[in-house]
């Protein structure tokens, strides 16, 4: 093998690991892929950029899949030190379409119907709690 063909079977393998790493990057499965049916009802954020970061979410799921309910969590948005909750509810249930800060993040005569709760803590600690009112 001469020079000349050495660097083009150098250049085109760099191109073919190039074109794996992009396509590796863009397959990667996301909240669409999912079969729980994911559906952001309502959000909260604060508006404290300078402090913690607090961010609540409302999900009505068609399935009760935990395993896409925990993944689906680790996915949404959050902040290094804030605070992340997922509230996940069934699509043809009684559901909160208001959330306020704080410990209780809406109105507790919807708690019987929350069937998952999905929290990432300020130190990016995550638990994932089944029927967290029950």
């Amino acid at each position: 093998m001469n020079r000349k063909s050495f660097v083009y079977f150098l250049v085109a393998g760099i191109l073919v690991l190039i074109f794996f790493m992009v396509k590796a990057v863009f397959d990667q499965p996301g909240i669409e892929d999912m079969k729980a049916g994911f559906k952001e009802v309502t959000k909260y954020r604060n508006a404290n950029n300078t402090g913690p970061v607090q961010r609540i979410y409302i999900v009505t799921v068609k399935d009760s899949v935990w395993k896409e309910m925990e993944d689906y969590g680790n996915l949404m948005p959050h902040t290094k030190y804030g605070n992340t909750k997922v509230y996940f509810f069934m699509q043809n249930g009684n559901i909160p379409n208001t959330l306020q800060p704080g410990a209780i993040n809406f109105d507790p005569s919807f708690n019987k119907n929350c069937i998952a709760l999905f929290e990432k803590s300020a130190m990016s600690q995550t638990a994932f709690n089944k029927y967290p009112y029950q």
